[in-house]
C-alpha cells in the first residue's frame, strides 16, 4: 500500500511539473537560422527578437522577429509548441511544432507552419549545455494561395 501511495505522489507531482523556462533557446544568441525555401533552394534568414514563455501554457513560446530572402525582408510574430521531451544522461532532444504568421505585405507574404527538433548536450559537471542545434522543417504558403514553399532552416 506505501508503495501505491509513493507512486501516487510521484506520479502526480511529475504530472504537475513546470517546464523549465528555455524562452532564450529560441533567439538563438542573436544570430538568425539559416536555411533554405523551395525546390530552387534559395536562402532564408530567420531571425528571432523576442521569445516569451506562455504563462499559461508552459509547453508554448511565443516569438517574434523578421524573415530575410533576397531583399524581401518581412515582419513575423507566432509560437512554439513542444509536443515531446526525451532526455538521456548527456543529451536531451525537444520536438514541436511552429507556427509564425507574417506581416502581409503583398504576394510575398505568407504563414511558416512545420515542426522542429532542438537538441542538446548536457555537461553534468558545468550543469550547462555543450552545444545544441535547432531545426525547423515545414512549409511556407503565401496569403493568397499562389505560393507554396518547402523550408529547411538550422541555427548557426
Amino acid at each position: 500500500m506505501k508503495k501505491l501511495l509513493l507512486f501516487l505522489i510521484f506520479a502526480a507531482n511529475f504530472g504537475f511539473a513546470q517546464m523549465p523556462n528555455i524562452e532564450t533557446v529560441w533567439k538563438n544568441n542573436s544570430k538568425p537560422y539559416i536555411g533554405t525555401i523551395g525546390s530552387k533552394g534559395e536562402e532564408i534568414r530567420l531571425k528571432i527578437n523576442i521569445s516569451e514563455q506562455n504563462k499559461k501554457n508552459d509547453q508554448e513560446y511565443f516569438v517574434a522577429g523578421y524573415s530575410l530572402v533576397d531583399t524581401n525582408y518581412t515582419k513575423f510574430e507566432g509560437k512554439l509548441t513542444i509536443t515531446k521531451y526525451k532526455d538521456s544522461k548527456k543529451k536531451g532532444v525537444v520536438y514541436g511544432t511552429y507556427e509564425l504568421a507574417e506581416e502581409a505585405k503583398g504576394k510575398h507574404s505568407g504563414m511558416f507552419t512545420g515542426k522542429f527538433v532542438y537538441t542538446f548536450k548536457w555537461d553534468k559537471t558545468s550543469e550547462k549545455i555543450n552545444s545544441q542545434e535547432i531545426e525547423l522543417i515545414g512549409d511556407w504558403k503565401s496569403y493568397d494561395k499562389t505560393l507554396d514553399f518547402k523550408t529547411r532552416l538550422k541555427n548557426q
